[in-house]
């Protein structure tokens, strides 16, 4: 049994329309990734990065994109992601960027980035708060930032297409 390693890239869609994060589907992300790996990188770069590739979650709300690909192919769909430059969704193109937050080899590290991540951006927020109210929601917000553990999880993550049989 032969194991195909992969690369999670933790990607955020950033956009001056605030129309676009909510019409965001993982369909219309992953068209448009596949559409900028084929302008940049041509069929070569196309056929690499599309063997494993898929959105593996998508937060509309905060517009987190998790992107799966091949390990080998990581680079080319990294340097794709900035020529990125609008989403199509329910007939309408929503102009937005892509921004790569973290490259994991995990679901769950890219998870803890996450979190870490957010917690900087809620400190950020933290120190621009202009009354008291306002401090204590995002303290509140602050300390419910943990990534917890059940009992049950066997430490396995990604069971999905880890393993391919001869």
């Amino acid at each position: 049994m032969v194991r195909f390693k992969n690369r999670y890239v933790l990607c955020e869609v950033l956009s001056d329309d605030p129309r676009c994060r909510q019409c965001i589907e993982d369909r219309a992300v992953g068209l448009a990734v596949r559409d900028a790996i084929g302008r940049v990188h041509g069929d070569y770069g196309l056929a690499c990065c599309s063997i494993s590739f898929t959105v593996k979650y998508l937060n509309a709300y905060t517009g987190t994109v998790l992107l799966r690909c091949r390990k080998d192919s990581y680079r080319l769909l990294c340097s794709a992601l900035p020529f990125v430059r609008y989403l199509e969704s329910r007939a309408q193109r929503y102009p937005c960027a892509l921004n790569t937050l973290h490259v994991g080899g995990t679901i769950r590290t890219c998870q803890k980035f996450l979190i870490q991540y957010n917690r900087r951006q809620l400190l950020m927020l933290l120190q621009n708060c202009t009354n008291e109210e306002e401090r204590q929601c995002i303290r509140k917000s602050l300390l419910s930032c943990s990534l917890t553990e059940e009992q049950s999880q066997s430490g396995d993550e990604e069971d999905d297409d880890g393993t391919e049989t001869d």
